[in-house]
C-alpha cells in the first residue's frame, strides 16, 4: 500500500549539487481514492507542475493526513468504501474549512455528487475519466481562488493596523498642526478628511456585531437628510445632519453584544443607565475633530423629546436644534422597523401611527409632517435606472444605491459616479468574495 504522506515534489535536476537544497514546493495536494492507479496518475500529473503531492487509499486515511500535514487542495473519489467521497468532504469542509475540495465522480455518481456538493461544500467536481489538462486548469483555478481569500485576509488585517495608525495620529493631530509648517498643516488636514470618510466606515463596523443593525445608520442619515431638504434647511445644516445621522449610534461601540441591539423599552435600569451615555460618549469620541463639532452636537441631542423629557439635557420645543429635532424622527422611524425601539417590528404605516401618538410630546409636529409626505407614498427611483451586472460596469456610470457587503458593510454609498479604478477594485471584490454582483446604476449624461 502507497505511503500516504508520499511527496510529490520532483526530483532534483541532474546538475543540481548535493548541497544545494530543493525549492520548497508552493501549495500542497492530498489525493484520497482507494484505487492505487488513480493515486499514482495524480502523483505523476501534479508532480511537473510544482505541486507537493500526499497521497491516501481511504477518507480515514485522509484524514489522518489532514491532522499532520497543511494541505491547501483535496482531491477525493466519489465511491470509496467506508467512507465515501460525500462524507470525507464534509468532514474537510468541518475540520479543516479553508481547505479546496474537489471531487472525482462518475457520471453515474450525480445523485451522490450533488450530495457532496450540499454537505462538503466543493469547489469543484470532475468526472472520471479526467483529461490532464482540465485537471490542471480546476486545480489551478482552485488554488488561485485560494490566494485571492489569502491575499484578503492579509490585505484585512493591513488595513486594520493602518486604521488604527491612523486613529493613534489624529489624537495628537491638533498639537501636530501647530508645531509645522503650513506645508504640513495640508497635509494634516488631508488626514483629518480622511479620517471623516473612515468613520462612515467605522459606523458599518458596529452594526456588523449584528444582523438586525445592518444598514440602519446609513437609512436613518439617509432620511435625515431628505427631511432637512423638505424642511427648506440650508445645504450646510443638511450635510451637518446627514454626518449625525451616520455617527449617531458611534458612542455604542463599548456595549456588550446583549445590549447593542437590544430594544430600549425591555433594559433594565441598569442597562438604561449605560444606554443613555452613548450621545455624550460618541461626542466626546468626537471632540479632537472641529469639522464635525456641528454634527456631534446634533449627535449628542438626537434623545432630546419635545416635551422636555428626553436626555441628556432634558431640553424642550424649539431649544432642541433643528437638526437633532430631525435626527429624533429619523432614528425612531427606522428602530421601530427593525425592532430596536421596542421589542416589536413593525411596518412602515404602523411605525408612523405609533409616532403620531407621541406628537408634541417625543417629536416636533412639523418633523412629523415632513416625515408622512416623504414616506406615505415610496419614492420611484429614477427613470433611467437599470440593473447592471459588476462584471459589465462601465466608467461614468452614476450608482443610484448602495454597494453593500454580504454582511451589510457600506462599500460605496449611492450617487458615487464610477471610474476605471473604483471599477476595477468592485470586480476585485467580487471576484475575491466569489459572487456574482449587480448594481444599480444610471449613466451620466
Amino acid at each position: 500500500m502507497p505511503d500516504p504522506q508520499t511527496s510529490g515534489a520532483a526530483a532534483a535536476p541532474l546538475a543540481q549539487t548535493a548541497q544545494t537544497a530543493p525549492a520548497e514546493p508552493q501549495w500542497t495536494v492530498l489525493c484520497v481514492d482507494d484505487e492505487p492507479n488513480i493515486l499514482s496518475a495524480l502523483r505523476r500529473l501534479f508532480r511537473p507542475a510544482g505541486y507537493r503531492v500526499l497521497v491516501a487509499e481511504g477518507g480515514a486515511q485522509g484524514l489522518e493526513v489532514l491532522a499532520k500535514e497543511t494541505v491547501d487542495l483535496v482531491i477525493s473519489d466519489m465511491r470509496m468504501p467506508h467512507m465515501d467521497g460525500a462524507q470525507f468532504l464534509r468532514a474537510v469542509r468541518e475540520g479543516w474549512p479553508d481547505t479546496m475540495r474537489i471531487l472525482l465522480t462518475g457520471y453515474a455518481d450525480m445523485a451522490s455528487t450533488i450530495e457532496a456538493i450540499n454537505q462538503g461544500e466543493i469547489y469543484r467536481y470532475t468526472t472520471k475519466p479526467w483529461t490532464d489538462s482540465d485537471m490542471l486548469l480546476t486545480v489551478r483555478q482552485a488554488l488561485e481562488k485560494k490566494a485571492l481569500e489569502r491575499e484578503k485576509l492579509r490585505l484585512e488585517a493591513l488595513t486594520r493596523e493602518q486604521n488604527e495608525a491612523l486613529r493613534v495620529l489624529n489624537d495628537s493631530l491638533e498639537v501636530k498642526v501647530q508645531a509645522r509648517t503650513a506645508e504640513l498643516h495640508q497635509a494634516n488636514e488631508k488626514l483629518k478628511v480622511n479620517f471623516i470618510n473612515a468613520l462612515k466606515v467605522f459606523t458599518s463596523f458596529i452594526e456588523l456585531r449584528h444582523p438586525m443593525l445592518a444598514g440602519h445608520s446609513r437609512r436613518v442619515a439617509t432620511l435625515a437628510r431628505n427631511l432637512s431638504t423638505q424642511l427648506g434647511l440650508d445645504a450646510k445644516t443638511t450635510q451637518n445632519v446627514f454626518f449625525a445621522g451616520m455617527l449617531h449610534d458611534i458612542g455604542k461601540i463599548g456595549f456588550p453584544d446583549k445590549l447593542l441591539a437590544k430594544p430600549m423599552r425591555t433594559m433594565t435600569p441598569d442597562e438604561l443607565v449605560v444606554y443613555r451615555k452613548h450621545p455624550l460618549t460618541g461626542e466626546h469620541a468626537l471632540m479632537s475633530l472641529e469639522e464635525l463639532a456641528p454634527a456631534t452636537k446634533l449627535m449628542r441631542l438626537h434623545h432630546e423629546r419635545y416635551d422636555g423629557l428626553g436626555f441628556p439635557d432634558g431640553l424642550k420645543g424649539n431649544d432642541i436644534p433643528a437638526g437633532a429635532r430631525i435626527l429624533a424622527v429619523a432614528n425612531d422611524y427606522d428602530s421601530l422597523q427593525i425592532g430596536t425601539f421596542s421589542a416589536q417590528k413593525f411596518t412602515p404605516n404602523e411605525a408612523r401611527q405609533i409616532m403620531e401618538k407621541d406628537r408634541g410630546k417625543r417629536y416636533d409636529p412639523m418633523v412629523l409632517d415632513a416625515l408622512f409626505a416623504l414616506t406615505s407614498t415610496p419614492p420611484k427611483p429614477p427613470s433611467k435606472e437599470r440593473q447592471v451586472l459588476v462584471a459589465d460596469l462601465q466608467p461614468g456610470m452614476i450608482l443610484t444605491r448602495d454597494f453593500v457587503s454580504r454582511e451589510g458593510a457600506l462599500l460605496l454609498g449611492a450617487d458615487h459616479e464610477l471610474g476605471p479604478k473604483l471599477i476595477e477594485k468592485m470586480q476585485a471584490y467580487q471576484q475575491s468574495e466569489g459572487l456574482n454582483l449587480t448594481v444599480y446604476v444610471v449613466t451620466k449624461d
